[in-house]
């Protein structure tokens, strides 16, 4: 969500629909052989002693104060509500992005404990309330357009953490590793992924009903801000009817609040030229105001991972989605094991379909994705020695196969059952990943 974007005092050319249209098109998917994955974690900043009090702004400034001396290859950014990100650069294998972001998370965490303060991976903040730490114009736009359809978009801004995977979009011509199949995959296994990494069941430290709160939050900001667009042979086509014809969240200015315009959508602005012509520039922000679970950005970015527990948790989802996407042996049999998802999808798009809803309620206590899930994972493991994935990296997606997923379960469960007492622990003891 920290998309980085150009400041509005540049020349501005305007832009016409047909104009928009051909941009959009054009740079959504950059085809190719896949060569590329990166990755971006987030989490949220805590006091490891006392988990359940929040860390004060004044805490949070001298923290990421003292993280921008820190040598990192990642890219840090602060997300709104005062979470770290950090995004990977494109790496050349799964091998050297894991050694990359690990490094870079040893020296954050280092700088952090030093402060007193950790990081927490969990999807969804489990005690505290929204509280906005950026006050800046992006976020006073974004926050009053969210609030237009509840405190969902809040929660997102400022409680909600996640593993975003980016692969390369893929080869132009049909065939397990071109685009269009690539992008539809995106979107059947995405709800098997959803399931499978579920991490944040609760919310004002009680059960939301929900493995995944944090998706639930993203399907309650609205299928115009935060859906994907319905699935067709084009997926150019598709992304740029669904860009152009995706509200507005707010025009910028040099001066004084960006304006939010309600319900002007990006077609009608290049139509009518009013508040002001559109630009370019204006069309690459709108993108980056877009949260569908898969976002085509020449690239495509898988952003329905819960953040994981654990100081590695981060890794299994990456390797496992990494090796079911480009290992050809490995995507052809995910793209038959989910297949049968389809129907159950309703011909509705993600993540507003029964599919989605039900990956994010269950987990894999629903059966039909714990079937899924295993063949998944199994044509994963075969996958990563491939791919070149470490022995530490596949003992690591074996183990959590284990724990997890041939058992129905997935992280959400042991918040639950920690919750409950069923654990083993004390009951109600501190939630500490």
């Amino acid at each position: 969500m920290s998309d980085s974007v150009s400041g509005c005092t540049e020349p501005r050319t305007a832009v016409t629909e047909p104009e928009v249209e051909a941009l959009v098109r054009g740079i959504c998917f950059k085809t190719g052989p896949p060569r590329t994955v990166g990755v971006e974690v987030e989490w949220l900043v805590h006091e490891p002693r006392a988990p359940r009090l929040p860390v004060t702004p004044e805490r949070l400034e001298a923290a990421y104060a003292a993280l921008r001396t820190v040598p990192l290859r990642s890219a840090l950014t602060v997300e709104p509500g005062g979470q770290l990100e950090l995004s990977s650069r494109p790496a050349a294998s799964l091998t050297e992005c894991v050694d990359t972001v690990s490094a870079d998370l040893d020296a954050v965490r280092t700088a952090l404990r030093g402060l007193g303060l950790g990081l927490l991976g969990i999807g969804h903040d489990p005690w505290h309330a929204p509280r906005r730490f950026l006050r800046e114009p992006r976020y006073e736009a974004m926050e009053a357009c969210l609030d237009r359809t509840g405190p969902a978009g809040r929660a997102m801004m400022c409680t909600s953490a996640s593993v975003q995977v980016c692969l390369d979009a893929g080869y132009e011509e049909p065939g397990p590793l071109g685009h269009v199949r690539r992008w539809w995959l995106a979107h059947q296994l995405g709800a098997v992924l959803l399931a499978v990494f579920a991490n944040s069941p609760l919310a004002g430290h009680a059960p939301t009903g929900w493995r995944s709160t944090r998706q639930l939050r993203w399907v309650q900001i609205g299928a115009g801000r935060a859906g994907a667009p319905a699935l067709d042979t084009d997926p150019r086509g598709a992304w740029t009817r669904h860009v152009l014809d995706a509200p507005v969240m707010c025009v910028r200015r040099d001066g004084g609040p960006w304006l939010v315009p309600d319900g002007l959508t990006f077609r009608d602005w290049a139509r009518t030229r009013a508040p002001r012509p559109p630009t370019r520039d204006d069309l690459d922000y709108h993108v980056t105001t877009l949260f569908p679970p898969v976002r085509p950005r020449g690239h495509l970015e898988l952003r329905m991972i819960d953040a994981q527990p654990g100081e590695d948790g981060w890794i299994v989802p990456l390797a496992v989605t990494t090796a079911l996407f480009d290992d050809p042996e490995a995507a052809e049999t995910a793209y038959r094991a989910v297949k049968p998802l389809a129907e159950r999808a309703g011909g509705l798009p993600a993540p507003h379909n029964p599919l989605w809803l039900d990956a994010a309620r269950y987990g894999l206590a629903d059966p039909e994705l714990r079937e899924v899930a295993v063949e998944c994972f199994a044509a994963a493991l075969q996958a990563l020695p491939r791919i070149g994935a470490s022995t530490a990296v596949t003992d690591a997606v074996a183990a959590y196969r284990d724990h997890y997923v041939v058992r129905g379960r997935c992280p959400a469960d042991d918040l639950l059952d920690r919750l409950r007492g069923t654990d083993g622990r004390p009951h109600g003891k501190d939630m500490r990943t």
